[in-house]
């Protein structure tokens, strides 16, 4: 009979702690989420993301970022928050011959499954002063938080230009 109960306790407290963890992600808003899904879904978010950008969609293209992302432009200061994204996307759409686009290519989850950072590449081209085009490669890093709802939202995004390749003698 002891042994019997004692199954019954053990059976009761990993309930419980199902019933608990299910209570903590209810509240969290999201449930768990495996590593492999959340880097599936945030590549899919981020090419996404890119189409918008490229497509010249400012609403779409905002609605990736997070409400306190903080984004580092190279040679400018950063900025932070949705407003002040949107103006930066609105002023860079306004720029004559303006094209962005990116593709991430690696996405690592953190273990708690509630941050990733990604790393890619990017172009952007626009029209010079002197009516050519420029064409810019770059390099860029990424970080993604997993909201309280479970949607991923960009809350850092800093790019800088690829290097020239070196010439050689």
């Amino acid at each position: 009979m002891s042994t019997i109960r004692n199954r019954w306790i053990a059976a009761a407290a990993v309930l419980g702690v199902g019933v608990l963890a299910a209570s903590v992600f209810a509240a969290a808003g999201a449930p768990p989420q495996s590593s492999d899904d959340a880097k599936v879904r945030i590549l899919r978010l981020d090419a996404e993301w890119s189409e918008a950008a490229a497509a010249r969609d400012v609403d779409k293209t905002i609605s990736y970022v997070s409400d306190d992302a903080v984004v580092f432009p190279p040679g400018r200061p950063a900025m932070s928050g949705k407003a002040a994204i949107r103006e930066y996307v609105v002023k860079s759409f306004q720029i004559p011959g303006f094209r962005i686009s990116w593709k991430t290519t690696t996405i690592e989850v953190s273990s708690g499954g509630d941050l990733a950072y990604g790393t890619g590449t990017n172009r952007i081209s626009f029209l010079g002063p002197d009516g050519k085009a420029v064409i810019v490669d770059g390099k860029a890093v990424t970080v993604w938080r997993r909201e309280a709802g479970g949607d991923w939202k960009c809350v850092v995004d800093i790019w800088n230009e690829t290097p020239a390749p070196a010439s050689t003698p």
